[in-house]
């Protein structure tokens, strides 16, 4: 990887903001290249607006843009697009649109958080690219926009000079990437421990989707095995028990499901099942082997296979991180985070 070079001058960031922009989604990726600064790094950082008037975040906070985007000239080194939870509004205003539009023009890189890939996906940024968004929010991106190559399970995705990350922790993921790729590992990794955070998390953002949901089939005899799958992941669901169900051969039953599902539907069974088990997991206290028995995996150790197979964590591992902070879990010492 080509980092840049001492003396060459520091790195121009651009992070645009409007009215019902996410709070994190700006100030996260900002504090990842504003503490670049104090380790090695060389950043100049301001926040654009399109009148550069300040903006309400969708928490309610007041934010003060430096600069107007018509007074931005000269070309930036990353230009950050965050997204807002009412991103199905902002899509629609064109004038928030061509000013997406004008200032990719002058970015050497784009990246997007969360949301944020819905704007340059209706500015036609992302046509014929892959992206990630939020996972709750990535079935509606690829139904919407066709033309763009969804990620699901990706924290962040690289397509050429454009970039987009997952739901809004996600933008320091990205901003670390992009530190790591001007000025090293190094830096990248002395940024994270500053911060106490990853440099690289463990698993995808499978292990944050923990509804079974099933996909949208315009077969009827399908969407019955789809759904009979999803209201009881423990029964039996083989290959030839879904075929009887659904009245097809086998055959024909495993064509349905890579034309309609896009996997098999051993694997779709599996994905339905993990998330069966992360519900159980994170409402419930039922033992290791009722977790297996009831999610369908059978036993604890076909389950512990699967969850680290797919999610990159223990069951165990997923239960603590999602049922506690860990806030009082040691009354003596401070906890330890080495990231």
């Amino acid at each position: 990887m080509n980092h840049q070079c001492p003396g060459t001058g520091p790195l121009a960031v651009t992070v645009l903001v409007f009215p019902g922009v996410r709070l994190l989604d700006v100030t996260g990726p900002i504090e990842v290249f504003a503490s670049a600064n104090e380790f090695g790094g060389r950043y100049r950082i301001r926040i654009a607006s399109e009148n550069g008037a300040d903006v309400v975040t969708a928490a309610g906070t007041r934010l003060s843009a430096d600069v107007s985007v018509d007074d931005i000239e000269e070309p930036c080194d990353v230009l950050v697009i965050p997204g807002g939870p009412e991103w199905e509004t902002l899509i629609k205003d064109d004038g928030l649109l061509d000013v997406v539009r004008q200032l990719n023009e002058k970015a050497r890189c784009t990246a997007s958080v969360c949301t944020g890939a819905f704007l340059l996906a209706a500015a036609g940024l992302l046509d014929g690219r892959r992206a990630a968004t939020h996972w709750r929010h990535s079935s509606q991106l690829a139904q919407r926009f066709p033309s763009v190559r969804v990620e699901p399970d990706a924290i962040f995705v690289r397509d050429g000079r454009m970039m987009t990350s997952a739901g809004v922790t996600a933008g320091i993921d990205l901003s670390l990437a992009l530190v790591e790729e001007h000025y090293g590992a190094e830096v990248a990794r002395a940024i994270a421990k500053d911060m106490v955070v990853f440099m690289q998390r463990p698993g995808g953002q499978s292990q944050f989707s923990v509804h079974a949901r099933a996909p949208h089939t315009r077969q009827l005899m399908l969407r019955r095995v789809l759904e009979a799958v999803a209201e009881d992941p423990g029964a039996n669901h083989t290959l030839s028990a879904m075929a009887r169900r659904a009245g097809v051969s086998v055959r024909h039953v495993t064509r349905l499901f890579y034309d309609e599902v896009g996997t098999t539907p051993a694997r779709y069974v599996e994905q339905v099942r993990l998330e069966a088990a992360q519900v159980l997991l994170e409402t419930g206290d039922d033992p290791m082997p009722v977790v297996a028995r009831r999610s369908g995996f059978g036993s604890p150790e076909s389950l512990r296979r699967a969850f680290v197979r797919h999610l990159g964590v223990t069951p165990g591992a997923f239960r603590a991180s999602f049922r506690t902070t860990g806030v009082g879990a040691e009354s003596a010492e401070s906890r330890t985070v080495s990231p």
